[in-house]
């Protein structure tokens, strides 16, 4: 079955749904990232910008607070590492206080390539948001986190 997603092509039950809306949203922003970063990533993805990001804010930390703090699932986290380790971009080190738990640490090169992951970051901020006013960009920014923030906790 093909799947159309065209404004003409979405049934008018739809049209003024708030969900389908954001549904529609995730999946082209899900595009831009997964073209972005195929580009310009050198293999890394958007996930990884997010631990890249959460390290370099939040120091240092165990791999399951890594997970819960990023909303990434565990064992993605480990596998998301095991990427980002080879490429010096992160070590982990036994925890000297838990014997089977590892502490991760963005290193300097870690750093550096989160910088230029922001520019692909920014990148597809400015394709997304391409449509609107910067007035209208002002305000979907605050309407968007307004609603985010609403989640219960522990959503992702």
């Amino acid at each position: 079955m093909t799947t159309h997603h065209g404004a003409a092509d979405t049934p008018a039950r739809l049209e003024t749904r708030a969900t389908w809306r954001v549904s529609r949203m995730h999946a082209r922003v899900s595009h831009l990232l997964g073209v972005a970063f195929g580009a310009h990533g050198n293999g890394l993805r958007s996930y990884h910008y997010r631990l890249l990001a959460a390290l370099e804010q939040w120091g240092d930390m165990s791999q399951a607070d890594l997970g819960r703090r990023t909303g990434i699932d565990r064992s993605d986290v480990t596998g998301a590492l095991g990427d980002l380790e080879p490429r010096g971009l992160v070590v982990r080190s036994p925890d000297p206080t838990h014997g089977r738990r590892k502490i991760v640490a963005i290193t300097p090169d870690g750093v550096a390539r989160l910088g230029e992951l922001d520019v692909v970051i920014d990148g597809v901020q400015e394709e997304f948001l391409a449509p609107l006013t910067p007035a209208q960009r002002r305000e979907f920014l605050d309407l968007a986190a307004r609603l985010a923030d609403s989640a219960p906790a522990g959503d992702a």
